[in-house]
């Protein structure tokens, strides 16, 4: 990775040098492995617009090229950017704006999370119950997760396996459980699989080989393979696996990031099995809102309990910290959360 060492230092936002009483602080990412923490003027939300104080923001793994340096982006990145997972407390609203108030907590689709203040359309945030008080809510993951369970269409009796248990992955498990069923969890790192079982799953397959997961699988459904199959790496190897392990008929939903490159696909296996590829990434805000308020009621129900997969927290002038562990993956890894207090 270029620019190696993690850089965090103080400076003025534009022409805010002067940092007002109330100023909001973000990170800039200003080149591949250098982020610093700057101060500025709070955005003031324009019409149909609120203004969130921050509580934090997760670290999404679709943040990393921006870290790791692509050709195709431009530094110094605007401040907050890339940051879409964030939650806190609405301080201020735009005109126009009804159903929402002041002092009201949310969870908000937003894209400069990474830091203090951000500002969010007023369709999309989604207002937080009582019962998720003092609890961290990254509702753009947790939204994701909601409307991939249903793009995968699991119904009850069905195996499905889950190719690669991190955050989103653990979160599928017990969801797919919850609807009734089976659940093989297949990952590489030996804790996830612990983490899978906690969550939901009722088969735990190491990710090892990728034939002897095949056989594996084979064995533990009759032969048939599973009916619904969701790909949650993004990367080559276990997308080949999910279509080996999807049954004739059978559902392979994409939910991996794949952001590194074209993938090649076995059209000679898909066609012959008549496999059904459904790609899971939702691109119409109102869809990611829709999912992210499903979640609220799902988590404030007790239905869904995310807490034991926030594995790391920083505060904020430690993003680039957040940023390594989401990068490498270290032992006992799942979600990055960088938080504002």
């Amino acid at each position: 990775m270029r620019g190696a060492s993690v850089s965090v230092a103080g400076g003025p936002l534009g022409a805010a040098a002067s940092a007002p009483a109330r100023a909001l602080r973000a990170c800039v990412l200003e080149a591949p492995g250098v982020v610093r923490v700057a101060a500025g003027a709070l955005p003031e939300p324009a019409a149909g617009q609120v203004r969130i104080a921050l509580e934090g923001s997760g670290v999404c793994a679709s943040n990393l090229p921006m870290w790791e340096g692509r050709e195709w982006f431009t530094y110094p990145a605007p401040p907050g950017a890339p940051g879409h997972e964030g939650w806190g407390v609405i301080d201020a609203l735009g005109e126009g704006v009804a159903g929402l108030a002041v002092g009201q907590r949310v969870a908000a689709l937003s894209y400069a999370a990474y830091a203090t203040h951000d500002l969010a359309a007023a369709d999309a945030v989604v207002a937080l119950p009582p019962a998720l008080d003092g609890l961290p809510f990254p509702g753009e993951p947790l939204g994701c997760a909601v409307n991939i369970l249903r793009r995968a269409d699991v119904r009850a009796g069905d195996d499905v396996a889950i190719v690669g248990v991190g955050f989103l992955g653990a979160l599928l498990c017990r969801l797919a459980a919850d609807a009734g069923a089976r659940v093989v969890a297949v990952t590489r790192r030996p804790f996830a699989l612990e983490v899978a079982r906690q969550f939901g799953a009722h088969e735990l397959v190491p990710m090892d080989d990728h034939w002897r997961v095949v056989e594996r699988v084979k064995a533990l459904t009759g032969g048939r393979m599973c009916q619904r199959v969701i790909e949650c790496v993004g990367l080559q190897w276990p997308l080949d696996l999910a279509g080996e392990l999807t049954a004739e008929r059978g559902r392979l939903t994409i939910a991996g990031f794949h952001q590194d490159g074209p993938r090649s696909v076995n059209m000679f296996l898909w066609n012959w099995r008549g496999i059904d590829v459904v790609n899971a990434h939702e691109r119409d805000p109102q869809a990611y809102v829709a999912g992210m308020q499903e979640a609220v009621a799902l988590v404030a129900a007790g239905r869904l309990d995310p807490s034991p997969l926030y594995t790391h927290r920083h505060p904020l002038d430690e993003l680039g910290a957040a940023f390594e562990a989401t990068r490498t993956r270290p032992d006992g890894f799942l979600k990055a959360l960088v938080t504002t207090g």
